[in-house]
């Protein structure tokens, strides 16, 4: 039975087998294009992918050999030869980078896979190949978005990183929210998904948080499960909702696209 690792590594082969599959056929002034992320043009998140690959992929080869995590000031260094290239540059880099960070974790053996550590540099210790490998997943699959709603105004997450990410965005919303944007309104709705099934509790207030499905709730959000990702880190704008996107209550979707500003 495969295990979580096997899975999301899986993932990162398919998205970048489809984001890559795009990336080859763009011409410069494609590379120049608005993104879906809000201040980048599509060159410029295709430089943060393959930036953050060769980050991600010295922070694993240093758990396999042995050798110091990188520091903060190699990944300044990384960050700005990549600023420095061209846009051409940036989608060549990143069909390069990442291919190699997504053949490292595949040739990752089962044993490695349950016990190797990796030292990520931002979390209080290192974490497992599961763990490493999900948060390159969330961001993947979420700047994959960028990229191809920038030709394609009804792209959605790619499915199969849907389901590996549902049941961790909660851990991401203490950064990604603006509760002060509900003017002290609090408010607990039920989050109903589908594609795949969840229910959850969306509650509202001082902070912003992922609780058991209420009883009484003040509200109800239902949402496919990809559209509600992208509007917790700030991608549902009105050009790119869905129409199973539904609220009712206390709150309105233009609310909780301003509760959640993303990045």
């Amino acid at each position: 039975m495969p295990t979580p690792a096997d899975e999301i590594i899986t993932a990162l082969r398919a998205g970048h087998e489809e984001l890559a599959a795009l990336v080859r056929d763009l011409k410069e002034d494609d590379l120049i294009r608005p993104s879906g992320a809000s201040e980048w043009q599509v060159s410029q998140v295709l430089s943060h992918l393959g930036s953050g690959a060769e980050i991600g992929l010295a922070s694993l080869t240093a758990a396999r050999t042995g050798a110091p995590a990188p520091d903060g000031d190699f990944n300044r260094g990384v960050w700005q030869r990549w600023d420095a290239m061209s846009p051409a540059e940036h989608a060549a880099g990143f069909l390069t980078t990442n291919e190699r960070l997504v053949e490292a974790y595949e040739a990752l053996d089962a044993d490695t896979r349950a016990t190797l550590r990796i030292d990520m540099g931002f979390l209080p210790e290192p974490v497992d190949v599961a763990t490493s490998a999900r948060f390159r997943l969330s961001e993947f699959a979420l700047h994959q978005w960028d990229v191809e709603v920038a030709f394609n105004r009804f792209a959605a997450v790619t499915p199969q990183a849907v389901p590996l990410l549902l049941d961790h965005v909660g851990g991401m919303l203490s950064w990604t929210s603006q509760p002060q944007e509900l003017g002290g309104r609090e408010a607990t709705l039920l989050l109903r998904l589908h594609q795949p099934e969840r229910t959850y509790g969306l509650r509202l207030g001082e902070k912003v948080e992922l609780v058991d499905a209420p009883e009484q709730p003040d509200g109800e959000l239902t949402a496919p499960a990809e559209a509600w990702l992208r509007l917790a880190v700030g991608r549902l704008g009105p050009a790119y909702t869905p129409d199973g996107v539904q609220v009712t209550g206390p709150v309105t979707v233009d609310d909780l696209r301003r509760v959640f500003a993303g990045f």
